[in-house]
Parts: structure tokens; C-alpha cells; sequence
């Protein structure tokens, strides 16, 4: 006889968290410096202009300015923002 109760075991028990990725700053919204502007695996949307691609493929700005898309929304740029514009979020 055995002295413990059998444990069925759960295949599919496992579930990963989300990892929230997309669109952090839409079109037409101010970013800061160092802002985050996409999240990605891989490369969905391709860096334009004052945009960068960090190590693990997310998007971020290299200066202040304003999000706009172009090559049908795949490509993200800023338009920097003058000098002495105090534009907050």
C-alpha cells in the first residue's frame, strides 16, 4: 500500500508572463531624451531619423523632440524641437 496520495501531474501548467511590448509614443507626441519609443523582438519598426535601436531591439530617442512614422508606418523619427520650445508631456 502506498503511505502517500498519487499527484496527477498538469501538462499544460505552465503560462509565461506578458512582456507588454509596442508602441510606448504615438505619432505626435513629444519624447524626451533617452525616452522609450518602441519595445520589439526583432525589427518591426526600423530606426529613422534622431531614433536608435538599443541591444535588445527596442527603439529610443536621441533628443527631444516629436514622434512621426513614415514607409507606411514602419519607420520612426523625430522632428527635434527648437531650443527654446518648453513643450512638456
Amino acid at each position: 500500500m502506498a503511505h502517500k496520495k498519487g499527484q496527477g501531474s498538469v501538462r499544460n501548467g505552465r503560462d509565461s508572463i506578458s512582456k507588454r511590448r509596442g508602441i510606448k509614443a504615438y505619432a505626435g507626441q513629444f519624447v524626451t531624451t533617452g525616452s522609450i519609443i518602441v519595445t520589439q523582438c526583432g525589427t518591426r519598426y526600423a530606426a529613422g531619423s534622431y531614433v536608435r535601436r538599443a541591444k535588445n531591439d527596442s527603439l529610443f530617442a536621441l533628443t527631444d523632440g516629436t514622434v512621426y512614422f513614415d514607409q507606411g508606418s514602419k519607420r520612426i523619427n523625430l522632428i527635434p524641437a527648437v531650443a527654446g520650445d518648453t513643450k512638456i508631456m
